[in-house]
């Protein structure tokens, strides 16, 4: 692939921006999610093929985890060896997060939420990612074994090290995310944004009052899983296709696709066509309605599914 140039008008090629809480912090309302498709097993010149068109078009926002891939930790070393090969010369317009709280390798130290775990797992994703701090670290997941001060301290100490220059919190419940944003706010570090799972099949941010409490906090949000797994899109419309998730049972299982489920995905769908927009772009649409939410994190397989649903915001 030759020599990468990023393009002259990647800020006037329809991306906007939201304000992240009461930050100072503006993020694309579409972010690019390196969940799959950037890992070893995945070819390396159509995963930076896929960053390069995010850029392009003005997604400033890359988003990892310590376990990404297949295999663990080979989506961070995708993306630094796109940082080598053609992002270096762009990176103070990047925003880069990582994570850890879920199992990345074996003994008492590898997993959860402890200090030892956090700060160990940062230094190794900076090492793989060839990188001198990330822009955002998250707590991936609640520990309900760790006191939450512990927990909250790392990110706190990370910051004021210079690995990180804000915290975030994932997949914690509402009343210890309560108790970290304001243990946080009391140690000059606010939150800056809470990820969780929000589509319009998964309401529970919205149910259970996590997304009222950042929008009321000065907290952003960001959504993963915007459409959970292919079931908002066209994919599972006609049938289960022998190629996809839910026909290998991987996250999808055959039996959710009940006949009410697909009577209400098509009813989506049929509203969206009305519309001259997809059901995958109208599932987006829905997520950046709501009030609070800041951005939707999309995966992509390829350049041109990337490109489908950056349809959302234009």
């Amino acid at each position: 692939m030759e020599k990468y140039l990023a393009d002259a008008h990647r800020y006037e090629n329809g991306m906007q921006y939201e304000r992240c809480g009461r930050s100072g912090v503006l993020l694309p309302k579409v972010s690019l999610g390196m969940w799959h498709n950037f890992g070893s097993v995945d070819p390396y010149e159509r995963s930076r093929a896929i960053v390069r068109y995010a850029f392009d078009n003005g997604i400033t926002h890359l988003d990892l985890a310590n376990n990404y891939g297949p295999a663990p930790g080979s989506a961070e070393e995708t993306l630094g060896r796109i940082m080598d090969d053609d992002m270096r010369p762009y990176r103070d317009e990047l925003f880069i997060s990582s994570k850890a709280g879920y199992g990345m390798w074996e003994g008492p130290y590898g997993d959860w939420g402890s200090r030892k775990y956090l700060m160990s797992s940062l230094d190794q994703s900076l090492r793989r990612m060839h990188l001198d701090y990330v822009d955002l670290f998250y707590s991936h997941r609640y520990d309900p074994n760790t006191p939450l001060d512990e927990t909250l301290q790392a990110l706190v100490d990370i910051v004021r090290a210079g690995k990180a220059l804000y915290v975030g919190i994932s997949n914690w419940p509402l009343e210890a995310l309560r108790y970290g944003i304001e243990y946080l706010k009391q140690h000059d570090t606010p939150l800056l944004i809470y990820q969780g799972k929000l589509n319009r099949l998964y309401r529970a941010p919205i149910e259970e009052g996590i997304l009222q409490l950042c929008h009321e906090s000065g907290v952003g949000f960001i959504a993963f899983s915007p459409l959970e797994q292919g079931l908002l899109t066209d994919r599972y419309l006609k049938g289960i296709p022998a190629d996809s998730r839910m026909s290998k049972g991987i996250f999808l299982r055959k039996e959710m696709l009940t006949p009410e489920l697909l009577e209400k995905i098509r009813k989506w769908n049929d509203e969206a066509a009305k519309e001259g927009k997809t059901l995958a772009a109208k599932s987006l649409q829905w997520i950046l309605e709501q009030q609070g939410v800041t951005s939707v994190l999309v995966g992509a397989s390829s350049v041109e599914q990337l490109e489908r649903n950056l349809a959302a915001i234009r």
